[in-house]
């Protein structure tokens, strides 16, 4: 069932005619589930006057578009979905509803597309307060705003108490690939250039401190932040990127082994260009754990050719998400298949794939 579209409201004249409810309860109960009145005043009150836009006032089962509006931004689909269940939802520089946009937008970003429609399915606890639920929804109209996409069907549902840890999200999404752009980890080629936009490990930090089950103190505070911009920023002056991929669960180790996997290339990494904060460091430090695999938000990882390696940082630079990017290592033909660190030492050692997440349900 579209969670913007009840059963009770699928003939056209009552769409047209209805007037938007307004939820009068403070918690969720099985009955906004149900299918009747409960559920259209939670639909109407939280999610169609968040997400308000002319696609998804039509109310119907489905999103339509005009294919004709897609093909002026390229002559490709890009589609992507996430699911999110972070813990906790509010946590130092964001929350579960920014993050859930956010994410399928970089997701569709690093294909080299635009972004352009998300669907937000989401499944509630019982007893999960309406106040929350409503920040969560204008978190993720304001995430959409931002990055310049619409949100424009989806889904709910409703489960018993302890059946879900308060909210899960799910957002799928379509963008169009500009024409001549053939973003793939495949291309990679030895002699090419590593490039991230700026700290690693903000984000898998953050979470871990807003659950307070350690008594650390820090102010890191989440990277969440769309890419699609500075994306577009980098294509403007290199449309011949070879690859591109966000960073977030298993961080950029995980990226660049994956890369080292399909194109069979080593990769090599300078420690002492890789920007992590002090404060991360410490945390990792303390807890044993590795910035390299930790999660990020707003973080992606950029392989071009090393004569444009210039070009693209010097865009990069330009854009705010990018302001602190750097390069971070090579595309080297030894080795295939792995990556090595290259140590303040000088010694050198393997990044190797983590067999599980250092740090479960970060997004």
């Amino acid at each position: 069932m579209n969670i913007f579209s009840p059963d009770s409201v699928q003939n056209p004249f009552f769409q047209k005619t209805r007037r938007r409810r307004s939820i009068q309860d403070t918690h969720i109960t099985l009955a906004h589930g149900s299918g009747g009145k409960a559920m259209r005043d939670l639909i109407d009150s939280i999610f169609v006057n968040t997400f308000d836009n002319p696609i998804l006032s039509q109310l119907e089962d489905q999103a339509t578009f005009n294919l004709a509006t897609l093909l002026q931004y390229g002559d490709r689909l890009a589609f992507s979905t996430d699911s999110y269940v972070v813990d906790p939802l509010f946590f130092p520089g964001s929350d579960i509803g920014e993050l859930a946009v956010n994410g399928t937008v970089n997701d569709l970003a690093v294909s080299g597309a635009k972004p352009l429609y998300l669907s937000c399915s989401v499944i509630l606890e019982e007893g999960l307060a309406v106040e929350m639920l409503q920040r969560v929804a204008e978190s993720m109209q304001s995430a959409a705003k931002k990055a310049g996409v619409q949100i424009v069907t989806g889904d709910t549902k409703v489960v018993h108490r302890g059946a879900v840890d308060k909210l899960f999200i799910n957002t799928t999404g379509i963008g169009v690939i500009p024409t001549g752009v053939n973003i793939s980890a495949h291309n990679i080629q030895p002699g090419d250039a590593i490039i991230i936009n700026g700290e690693l490990g903000n984000h898998g930090t953050a979470i871990l401190i807003a659950r307070g089950e350690l008594a650390l103190e820090t102010h890191v505070e989440s990277d969440c932040q769309p890419l699609n911009g500075l994306v577009e920023t980098i294509l403007n002056v290199c449309p011949q990127v070879h690859a591109m991929r966000d960073a977030t669960r298993g961080g950029l180790a995980t990226v660049l082994n994956e890369f080292a996997q399909s194109s069979q290339v080593g990769i090599r990494l300078h420690e002492q260009s890789i920007p992590i904060r002090e404060e991360v460091k410490g945390v990792c430090e303390i807890l044993g754990l590795d910035p390299l695999y930790l999660a990020n938000e707003g973080k992606l990882v950029v392989v071009v050719e090393s004569k444009n390696a210039e070009t693209v940082l010097s865009a990069m630079k330009s854009h705010p998400a990018g302001k602190d990017a750097c390069i971070v290592g090579e595309v080297i033909a030894e080795s295939p298949g792995i990556v090595f660190l290259q140590t303040t030492f000088g010694t050198e050692r393997i990044i190797d794939m983590l067999v599980g997440e250092q740090l479960p349900r970060i997004c």
